[in-house]
């Protein structure tokens, strides 16, 4: 399972991370990452030790949604030494999310 990040743990977790790290960004009401949570699960099961694979509830922490100009859900980015490397909008392939972080490893 993906680690849940919340506003609090964000900064420790995603921006102080010595490894990749993909968040995903969305909400129990969207249907489109109701899709893409299984795939954002399974990557993180796949990267174990190798990356860090998060998701961020945005009706319960609002405060990097916005400051990474998440406007739509689902919103996956990828983080490298604190900086976003990568955004996917909308639903995408696997192929996609693991592409992402592969370049980074």
């Amino acid at each position: 399972m993906a680690l849940e990040i919340t506003d609090a743990t964000f900064e420790e977790t995603v921006l102080k991370s010595d490894k990749p790290v993909m968040v995903d960004f969305w909400a129990a009401w969207c249907g489109p990452c109701r899709m893409v949570g299984p795939i954002i699960d399974e990557i993180s099961t796949e990267y174990e030790g190798k990356a860090v694979v998060g998701k961020v509830d945005v009706d319960a922490n609002q405060e990097f949604a916005a400051k990474y100009g998440v406007r739509n859900i689902p919103t996956v980015l990828v983080f490298q030494n604190g900086e976003v490397v990568g955004r996917q909008v909308g639903v995408a392939q696997k192929s996609a999310y693991t592409e992402a972080i592969d370049s980074l490893l």
